[in-house]
């Protein structure tokens, strides 16, 4: 059953009196349970792509539906709060705060119903993704890149979300730190039914995801695929 859809997305940007398609007419769909990968080279608007469906920014023309609702009538703050967990490449941690403050916070601004403590599913969720309670503890300047990419992904768990987006998730990781993250978006999907999208260069992550589409000068295919989803 469809859970997130596109339709008919364009985006242009402005480059002197030239304007210059990135998206055109995309379209796609994605289910719950399910790991996704958005590949395409760099430049290739999986980024823009990704900003769209996460609601930090606005497509010229067509919609973005999350349960057959366009976020549009949702509103965009309403949906980034309650229906969407981001994680970036560079974490985007707040650097003062320990990794148990950055997934409190979190789960602070949300109108999801959580379970009343929220202390313990955080430290729940970090030890689940393999940070313990003393590293829970300590500022995240403390951890390492690897460290920190779980408590981004706790983060982003902690609203109780069934949609994960993640923009080149394991570009500042080693091989094996990227094996593990990439289990972890598995098992996500899988055990937890939650709907996981990343956009990456990498055919390696691609190649384990259970769908993948490809971006190529604006449009959008399925790997595997004859034809473009717009057909």
């Amino acid at each position: 059953m469809t859970f997130l859809q596109t339709q008919n997305i364009n985006y242009a940007y402005q480059d002197g009196e030239m304007k210059r398609y990135v998206l055109e007419d995309v379209n796609a769909t994605f289910e719950k349970g399910k790991f996704y990968t958005i590949l395409g080279e760099s430049g290739s608007g999986k980024t823009t792509l990704l900003a769209l469906l996460a609601a930090l920014d606005t497509p010229e023309s067509g919609e973005v539906l999350i349960e057959g609702q366009t976020i549009t009538s949702m509103g965009q703050e309403k949906f980034r709060r309650n229906k969407v967990g981001i994680i970036f490449q560079s974490y985007n941690l707040i650097r003062y705060m320990t990794a148990l403050e950055n997934v409190l916070v979190a789960m602070s601004i949300t109108e999801n119903e959580l379970p009343k403590d929220h202390k313990e599913v955080a430290y729940n969720l970090l030890d689940y993704l393999g940070i313990t309670k003393e590293k829970a503890d300590r500022s995240v300047t403390k951890l390492s890149g690897g460290e920190q990419q779980r408590v981004a992904i706790a983060r982003a768990l902690a609203t109780n979300v069934d949609l994960i987006l993640a923009d080149e998730p394991t570009g500042n990781l080693n091989e094996e730190m990227e094996i593990e993250l990439i289990n972890i978006f598995k098992n996500l999907a899988k055990e937890h039914n939650k709907c996981i999208i990343v956009v990456t260069h990498s055919t390696a992550i691609a190649d384990k995801s259970d769908v993948t589409y490809r971006l190529h000068k604006g449009k959008l295919t399925l790997e595997g695929a004859e034809e473009s989803l717009e057909e």
